[in-house]
């Protein structure tokens, strides 16, 4: 079964230099239907604009990505890390016992990144921080294995029993993806129009995926996705 999740219905929030789309219940926008997709709590699309972003501010027991869709992200937090990262690239903290961060577009441009929030498998960890630099052309008409559990082999580990993909696919392009027994994946169309197993998604639409064992991903224009892969609940 899959669900298709229209961008124009999700939660959404315009702070005049903010601009959000909200995957699952964030901030002002609260569903108690719509609070997470199994260990998968947050996925918010933000737009930044111009010389502005998130002052310092804490977090605790969650294991957060980001991933860079435009512009140059900077990061600074309470561990000592300091680092920009541009388009395709991913950075990953695991606030654990806690730490503080800020977010910030220092450019003159509009920065697009995926905030993304994972529950971990248990809480107390203590606070990490990496980050890495993918090249593009190893998503472009195939999948990138971004992350992974700490037994994983994904370059970014994280606290949980989840694996993240990319692709970026040319006009018509097609593509599959098999979920293993007892998985079910979140698919992101971060770019582009394209239909997932017959079912059309517009650019920012999300889609659920249960009781699916392949996925088939067509495109209608050039197009660029994120899959989440988990344990079924």
């Amino acid at each position: 079964m899959i669900k298709i999740i229209d961008s124009k219905k999700m939660g959404k929030s315009d702070r005049g230099w903010l601009h959000s789309i909200f995957h699952f219940s964030f901030a002002e926008y609260y569903n108690p239907n719509n609070m997470n997709f199994g260990p998968l709590r947050v996925i918010n699309d933000d737009i930044f604009d111009a010389q502005n972003g998130f002052a310092t501010h804490p977090h605790e027991n969650m294991e957060i990505i980001s991933y860079v869709v435009d512009g140059v992200l900077t990061h600074k937090d309470s561990m000592g890390n300091k680092r920009e990262l541009t388009r395709g690239q991913v950075q990953y903290m695991s606030a654990g016992t806690g730490v503080t961060h800020s977010e910030y577009n220092l450019t003159d441009n509009q920065l697009r990144f995926l905030q993304i929030w994972i529950m971990p498998d248990k809480n107390g960890y203590n606070p990490n921080y990496g980050d890495y630099q993918f090249d593009w052309k190893d998503r472009v008409g195939k999948w990138l294995h971004l992350v992974s559990n700490k037994e994983g082999s994904a370059p970014v580990q994280i606290h949980q029993d989840m694996n993240l993909y990319v692709v970026e696919l040319d006009k018509g392009e097609t593509i599959e993806y098999n979920l293993a027994k007892g998985k079910q994946a979140y698919l992101v169309q971060i770019e582009g129009t394209g239909k997932v197993n017959g079912l059309h998604m517009n650019e920012k639409d999300g889609a659920e995926i249960v009781d699916e064992e392949k996925i088939e991903i067509k495109t209608d224009t050039k197009a660029h996705y994120i899959l989440f892969d988990m344990k079924a609940e």
